[in-house]
């Protein structure tokens, strides 16, 4: 079965050929994906290598915390993704993003501020869980529009961390 999937608003074709093997672009991988005893924690190995990821469910998007990285997934098949953008229309460029705790945890520091300006992949916070400390990034660049959290709280799993504003063509100077 072949479907879209759309990673942090990049689009990659996947095709599900067995249980085992998985085509991502032009590459053929080995994959084996299982859940971690009821957690929302998941063990995947892909070509022998083996990682561990967060997979969270939102609205439209899976929330997916690999590697000290947070991505936004979505997958769907060709109609799928037809349907919802008849539906839609195209995606605002400005949308707000809401960074929801991946697990629970403690915030060990937050290293921005509401109104100020972010980039892409810069480290919004940091947060502690099972003895890791796990680095939150901005999906894209914008203004941090709302903090909700700040250095020392415990934070439950899918809390509301912060939200970020998407950056607008003209976009005010801080």
């Amino acid at each position: 079965m072949k479907y879209i999937a759309e990673v942090d608003g990049l689009e990659f074709p996947v095709e599900i050929i067995d249980e085992c093997h998985v085509r991502f672009g032009e590459e053929v991988l080995e994959v084996d994906l299982s859940a971690v005893s009821g957690e929302p924690l998941y063990s995947l190995v892909v070509n022998h290598e083996s990682f561990e990821g967060y997979v969270y469910p939102d609205e439209e998007h899976w929330q997916v915390h690999l590697q000290g990285q947070f991505y936004q997934v979505r997958v769907e098949d060709e109609r799928e993704k037809r349907l919802r953008l008849a539906d839609k229309g195209v995606e605002r460029p400005d949308a707000e993003f809401v960074l929801k705790a991946p697990m629970p945890g403690l915030v060990v520091a937050v290293p921005v501020s509401e109104g100020q300006q972010v980039e892409k992949g810069q480290t919004l916070l940091v947060l502690e869980s099972m003895k890791m400390q796990n680095e939150l990034r901005a999906p894209h660049a914008g203004t941090v529009a709302r903090l909700r959290v700040k250095a020392g709280e415990s934070v439950q799993q899918k809390q509301i961390l912060l939200n970020v504003a998407a950056v607008s063509q003209s976009t005010a100077s801080s």
